[in-house]
């Protein structure tokens, strides 16, 4: 990812309802804080849940991790919905915006755009484009990088610089057709983690964000947010 650099965005709800508003998404649905994956915990969030964003930092541990998991996918195979909106990711620091591309692309169904919204023409425009390619017109797409920068400036924290090294990376986790997916623009195809329903997908979703945070568990700076009917 030598080309474009974005600010990084941060992991902050009104930061993601901020952007995602700024772009046409009716606020029919809002990001919350996830406190913590413990069951008590989950029951605050409210439901239905659509849409689960989880920042991470990027360890040693971490990738040899998505190394192995990668090899072990391309040996063995997987099944993916073919119904998966999946981006690669070409520019650096926008994981932000591409995890939040993600949760609303596969949710269309739940969702509602206002006439003209630029996330939608996004969306409707490069839905039969490859990963790769989409990863292309997202670097041509000038609403969303001006929209991305206005937020990166939204957060509680001041933006780093844009040659600042960041290890922390956003990944999405969606339902799409029953099975839950790990969307994350730095692997080549979506990570397929099983079955999951409408009532189960936040359970699901923590499930897979504790098996991150077990991977590192010297780490601390997990971030957890849901997507979630206002």
């Amino acid at each position: 990812m030598d080309g474009q650099r974005w600010l990084p965005l941060e992991a902050n709800p009104d930061v993601c309802s901020f952007f995602l508003r700024q772009l046409g998404l009716v606020s029919t649905w809002q990001f919350g804080d996830v406190y913590g994956l413990d069951p008590e915990l989950l029951t605050m969030v409210p439901r239905p849940v659509c849409a689960v964003l989880l920042l991470f930092p990027v360890t040693e541990k971490y990738e040899s991790f998505r190394l192995e998991e990668e090899a072990k996918i391309k040996a063995q195979g997987q099944e993916v919905s073919p119904d998966v909106y999946f981006m690669r990711q070409t520019i650096g620091n926008a994981c932000g915006t591409i995890g939040l591309i993600h949760a609303v692309a596969n949710n269309q169904g739940h969702l509602e755009f206002e006439p003209n919204s630029p996330l939608k023409t996004f969306l409707v425009q490069s839905s039969k484009l490859s990963p790769e390619e989409k990863a292309t017109f997202l670097e041509k797409d000038e609403s969303i990088r001006v929209t991305h920068e206005s937020s990166a400036q939204e957060g509680q924290t001041e933006a780093p610089s844009l040659d600042e090294k960041v290890d922390l990376h956003f990944i999405a986790l969606v339902n799409v057709g029953g099975h839950l997916h790990e969307l994350d623009g730095r692997k080549p195809f979506p990570i397929v983690h099983g079955k999951t329903s409408e009532d189960r997908f936040l359970e699901d979703a923590a499930e897979v964000c504790k098996k991150f945070m077990a991977r590192d568990p010297q780490e601390l700076r997990f971030t957890v947010v849901a997507l979630s009917k206002a």
